[in-house]
């Protein structure tokens, strides 16, 4: 009996499994119905522990069910490997979750904070850069940042013909690679996808930049994970040296 069981459940985590022999399969959340080719409909769904339910119905009317969940120790490697990466549940920026399974743009463009910067990201034709494999790490300026130049710089950035100034200082705050707010130590120099330099002042429990110019900026919000790297939202927006 027990042989028959296992048979079955192996069968049906199969089915749930091979989407090669699916005709229609459909999601929601954490649900998954699948039907096959012979007429059988495979419905799962998976918690947050990690525990799937599984229940199968072939043409004939004939049903299983099965529910499988994760060891222990497996459960541990996962919540520890998500850590260490800070992929967590995501962090509130503008109004607005951002989560590991979006990228920097998709992820910004959420945001109310950060329109100004969208936009800038857009007329630099940087979307594409942004939304690419990477990592990246990314020091986002909010509107409130940018409302601190003086009146029309924005409005004069954005024009076709300063595209390449606008580039410039939005690359400026761009780093290769994901650096937490863990990796940002106090003193440590990091080279900008532009090729100047910030560095980074960690004093007092918050973390600072000081760019070319000797200008400082706060990192209010940090490790917006996302897929393609991370994001820490800064209150100032940073000017390379030329």
């Amino acid at each position: 009996m027990k042989n028959n069981l296992f048979s079955c459940t192996t069968l049906v985590l199969a089915l749930a499994a091979a989407p090669a022999f699916a005709q229609v399969t459909k999601t929601d959340g954490d649900k998954t119905k699948t039907t096959t080719t012979d007429g059988t409909t495979v419905k799962t769904k998976v918690a947050d522990d990690g525990k799937m339910k599984v229940k199968s119905k072939d043409a004939a009317g004939n049903s299983m069910k099965a529910t499988t969940k994760p060891r222990k120790d497996k459960i541990k490697a996962d919540a520890s490997a998500a850590g260490a990466a800070g992929m967590g549940k995501g962090v509130m920026v503008g109004g607005a979750m951002m989560t590991p399974d979006k990228d920097i743009v998709d992820n910004a463009v959420a945001s109310a904070d950060h329109t100004t910067l969208v936009a800038a990201v857009k007329a630099a034709d940087l979307v594409g850069t942004l939304k690419g494999t990477g990592p990246f790490t990314v020091f986002a300026p909010t509107n409130a940042a940018f409302d601190k130049l003086p009146a029309g710089t924005v409005a004069t950035l954005v024009k076709p013909e300063n595209k390449a100034t606008l580039t410039k200082i939005l690359t400026y705050h761009v780093v290769a690679g994901r650096l937490t707010a863990a990796d940002l130590k106090d003193g440590q120099t990091l080279t900008t996808v532009e090729g100047e330099t910030l560095t980074v002042v960690a004093q007092g429990g918050s973390v600072k930049l000081r760019d070319a110019k000797g200008g400082m900026s706060t990192v209010t919000t940090a490790n917006a994970m996302s897929s393609n790297g991370v994001t820490h939202v800064i209150d100032t927006v940073l000017m390379p040296a030329n």
